[in-house]
This record gives C-alpha cells, sequence and structure tokens, in this order.
C-alpha cells in the first residue's frame, strides 16, 4: 500500500488555492489573505472565512422560501379545512383549521448553516478566540432551527440565481462536516484532521487538477473519460470500467492524466529507484484501448506531488509516448500555477 505526501509541508493557502479550484470558487480564492501567519489547519482557515462570508449574509439578509403551515386561526388565510375544524370544534372557539404559505428564514439552507456552527461551538480543539466569534455570530440564527446532518442533505439543496450567494458558504459548510466533523462523542465533537487524511488528499489533488486545466486552458476541452476494453469473449461485461482522471483535447492533441497522491513517485527496486509499475501500466491500458481521434496524437501523463526529486521523463511504449511529470505544492503559488501549464506544454 502506497501512503501519501506529508501534507503538513503544503502550506494552507496553498490548500485553500486548490480547494478553491476544485470548488469552482476561485472569485474567492483571496480570502487566503485572512490566514494567519501562525494558521494551525484547514478548519482553522475555513471557519475564519465562513465568519466573514456570514458577516456579510447577515448584512445582506439571509435567503427565504415559501414554507406551509397549517394552523388554528380567527383570521381566515388560504385554505381552510372545514372537516378537520367540525371534528375539533373550532367554529365554537370563533375559528378555523387553514393551510396557508408563508416566507420564512427557517429553510434547509440556513439550517445547515446554524447546524454547523453547532458542531464549531462544540469541537474541542478549535482555538477559543475563533469559538468566541462563532457564538457570537449564533445569536443572529434565532428562529432558525438545527439539524442532523449527514451526507446526503447537503445534495437537497436548491440552489439558483436569487440564492446563488449561499453557494460558497454551503461548501465550506459540508467540507467542514464531511472532511473534518468525522467523530462525535457525545456532545462534544473532534475533527479529524483533513490533511493527515490520503484519500480526501488524493481526491483534492485530482479535482484541483481537472478543474485547474479547465479554467486556465480554455482552448482546451477538459473532462473525465470511460475508456472500454479493445476485448473479444462471451462475457466481457466482467472487464471492469476504465475512467480516466482527466482528458484533455484540442484540435491537434489529446492528452490522457492520471493524477497519483503518493508519498514517493519512485520505489526501490535492488538499490536502485524504478517509477511504479502498476501506475504505467494503467496508464498503458488507457493509451491502448481509448478510441483514438482522427488526426490527433494522445500522449499519456502520470502526474505526482513532488516529493523528492523533480520528475521530467519521456518514452515511448509500443508506439505511445508516456510522460512522467512532479509538481512540487510546497512551493509558491505562483510556481504551482507555471508548473501545471508548463506540463501541457511539454507534451
Amino acid at each position: 500500500m502506497v501512503s501519501s505526501p506529508d501534507s503538513n509541508k503544503i502550506p494552507i493557502k496553498n490548500l485553500y488555492y486548490m480547494l478553491c479550484y476544485a470548488w469552482g470558487h476561485l472569485a474567492e480564492k483571496d480570502f487566503a489573505n485572512i490566514s494567519r501567519e501562525n494558521e494551525k489547519d484547514m478548519k482553522h482557515l475555513l471557519t475564519r472565512i465562513l465568519l466573514v462570508k456570514l458577516r456579510s449574509l447577515i448584512k445582506k439578509g439571509f435567503y427565504r422560501e415559501y414554507k406551509s403551515y397549517q394552523e388554528e386561526l380567527s383570521n381566515l388565510r388560504g385554505r381552510i379545512h372545514f372537516q378537520e375544524s367540525i371534528n375539533t370544534f373550532s367554529f365554537k372557539r370563533g375559528k378555523m383549521h387553514c393551510e396557508f404559505e408563508d416566507m420564512s428564514h427557517d429553510i434547509l439552507h440556513n439550517q445547515i448553516i446554524k447546524s454547523t456552527l453547532v458542531k464549531l461551538i462544540q469541537s474541542s480543539n478549535l482555538d477559543p478566540t475563533l469559538k468566541g466569534e462563532v457564538r457570537q455570530l449564533y445569536p443572529y440564527f434565532e428562529g432558525i432551527s438545527t439539524i442532523k446532518l449527514d451526507p446526503q442533505i447537503f445534495y437537497k439543496i436548491k440552489l439558483h440565481r436569487s440564492n446563488q450567494h449561499y453557494r460558497f458558504v454551503l461548501d465550506i459548510c459540508r467540507f467542514l462536516f464531511e472532511s473534518l466533523l468525522m467523530h462525535e462523542e457525545g456532545l462534544e465533537t473532534t475533527f479529524a484532521d483533513f490533511e493527515r487524511e490520503p484519500k480526501a488528499m488524493a481526491r483534492l489533488f485530482e479535482e484541483f487538477v481537472r478543474s485547474f486545466y479547465k479554467i486556465e486552458l480554455p482552448e482546451f476541452k477538459v473532462y473525465r473519460e470511460n475508456i472500454y476494453w479493445e476485448a473479444e469473449g462471451e462475457n466481457t461485461a466482467y472487464l471492469p470500467l476504465m475512467q480516466t482522471d482527466i482528458s484533455l483535447e484540442n484540435i491537434e492533441w489529446k492528452i490522457i492524466m492520471d493524477t497519483k497522491y503518493y508519498q514517493n513517485s519512485l520505489i526501490q527496486n535492488w538499490g536502485s529507484q524504478k517509477l511504479i509499475s502498476g501506475n504505467l501500466y494503467q496508464l498503458f491500458a488507457y493509451l491502448s484501448n481509448h478510441k483514438k481521434a482522427i488526426g490527433k496524437e494522445t500522449i499519456g501523463i502520470l502526474l505526482y506531488p513532488k516529493t523528492g526529486k523533480a520528475l521530467n521523463l519521456s518514452y515511448v511504449v509500443k508506439g505511445f509516448p508516456m510522460k512522467i511529470f512532479t509538481v512540487d505544492l510546497n512551493s509558491n503559488w505562483e510556481s504551482i500555477h507555471e508548473r501545471l501549464l508548463e506540463i501541457v506544454v511539454l507534451r
């Protein structure tokens, strides 16, 4: 099993920039400037940014939607439930059971935010000063219900032009819930360390690189591609589907890229360093089975975070160009930006 790089060496600002690309919130990347010089980790930076965004949201006013109510009223509203009113003798009290709609702040969008604030307040390892700032904002959510958060609830949110300004805030809430608020014991919440979660970091690395090329290389079509085996037989359905991490395509070139968030891009084999064979086999399988685009050369690229020496390797295997590169996520952001563009130019 291959472990991930030491993510603690990656500057918190770089991790935040990666998230902004992965989430499609590039306009929010300057919020990294509110990071403290000794910022502990990603959860503290994201909580700081969440507080800034919530203060703005409070000034603007919470988004509201129509909710359905059923009450016994003396002033008639909406649809009257005659049978229920008769059964409960409402008319003797000068009232009727009515069903009506009214605008309310107590909707899922605001409930998720308030419930996230509760988790932050309950956290045992959030900076006390930061927790105090969370407590200051909490009273503004009076009248909004708290709910039990789960992964599915975030997919129930409906965003459109009127509430688009909630998207970044809710993405932060989802990140804090899914990646940080993992372990609950009674009323106390303990943060899991996102930067030490290999699967979470590998997913972020892949999504960041794919979104980076979508934004920075508009002349390329950037997508995930399903590749099917060029195989014959009675039971080809048993063959697993292959899906690229990133496929880039313009009028001249096609690039199939696989991102690998590993601690080492090379392994020791009898005293010498070698590339990881399984990664090469996987990339070769993609290249040899994909549908060739007419008039376009197809290149395969393996991309690793730099943990040792930088790699700029180039081979031709069975007629397929294959390249292996590293990007130093510990360097300044301008260098990362330049390196990722260079990798595609160096094809």
